[in-house]
């Protein structure tokens, strides 16, 4: 089958690499590449990397919707078109273009979390359970039919990083699974509940600062969802303090109940760091000071004096 892929970060390169093993014809549509960090030349995208790896043609768009991305398109002629996290919205001008329609990969089990970093809010928030969707793109937001569903828990201590990979694997095996149905002829379409569904929009920096004052399983699911960007953050001593893994202690230790939220309760070498939350302690696993590598906390004790002190200030 001529197929269309259209996907950009890493999410989307195991369903690239699915394609290209099952023996389809494809073309490649990825984003521009963009500065690297401190503006040291151009960094591609990692499905354009894949892809010219494997010797597929790339084609790179600001926006495909444009004149130039539609003719593109139509040049190629694909039977189907393809979306993992490519990160533009389709015109219906794109969508019209193969014949099969375009089938999207999607880190949420629709309708739940429609929209951008799906992965990370569902993290954020406490979900216990995640999964992968294959859907049919239409002009909305993910609104588009279910084709099919695969589920999985998420680990209490799992970070959004470690669920991204697992999801990405996920996402290739349903999306396989998906087109050879449509192959076959035997691909379903069920309609989303509107009633059920949710939204959630791109991380911002800003999301990432922790606030003490929650409980302990709020601040908990904040680090592990801004894991590894974009790296939840508080302060010490009127710096900047990245955080990048914590614990819930299974025994809440009494005797903190006056501490403010923030304030170090224990901060030993061999013990560890545990702060105060509203409803508990929570113990913080790994973390950077500023101007400093990443560290593990016990590690970083033995030169930092932390008991007694309040993060955030």
């Amino acid at each position: 089958m001529r197929i269309a892929f259209l996907g950009t970060p890493e999410f989307a390169l195991p369903s690239l690499q699915a394609l290209y093993d099952a023996g389809h014809e494809l073309n490649v549509f990825t984003q521009p590449d963009r500065p690297k960090d401190r503006g040291h030349g151009l960094k591609m995208p990692p499905v354009k990397e894949l892809a010219l790896s494997l010797g597929l043609p790339v084609y790179q768009f600001e926006k495909i919707r444009r004149e130039e991305g539609v003719a593109a398109l139509s040049s190629f002629a694909p039977d189907l078109m393809v979306t993992a996290a490519f990160g533009q919205i389709l015109s219906q001008e794109n969508l019209d273009i193969p014949r099969y329609g375009c089938i999207n990969v999607h880190g949420s089990l629709l309708p739940k979390y429609r929209g951008a970093a799906p992965i990370q809010w569902s993290v954020i928030n406490g979900e216990t359970e995640t999964g992968v969707t294959t859907m049919m793109t239409d002009i909305g937001l993910d609104t588009g039919d279910i084709l099919m569903t695969r589920r999985t828990p998420i680990g209490e201590n799992e970070t959004a990083g470690e669920l991204y990979d697992r999801l990405s694997v996920m996402g290739a095996e349903l999306l396989i699974e998906t087109v050879n149905a449509l192959i076959d002829g035997t691909l379903t379409r069920t309609k989303q509940v509107e009633e059920d569904a949710s939204r959630c929009g791109m991380i911002k920096k800003y999301m990432a600062g922790i606030d003490f004052g929650k409980s302990v399983k709020e601040v908990h699911d904040l680090i592990r969802g801004m894991n590894p960007a974009p790296v939840a953050f508080t302060a010490f001593d009127g710096q900047p303090l990245k955080v990048f893994r914590s614990l819930i202690p299974e025994v809440q230790a009494e005797g903190y109940e006056d501490a403010a939220p923030g304030e170090c309760v224990i901060a030993d070498s061999k013990k560890g760091l545990y702060v105060k939350c509203l409803d508990g302690i929570i113990e913080i696993c790994e973390l950077q000071f500023s101007g400093s590598r990443r560290m593990d906390a016990k590690s970083a004790l033995n030169s930092k004096k932390m008991l007694g002190k309040t993060l955030g200030k």
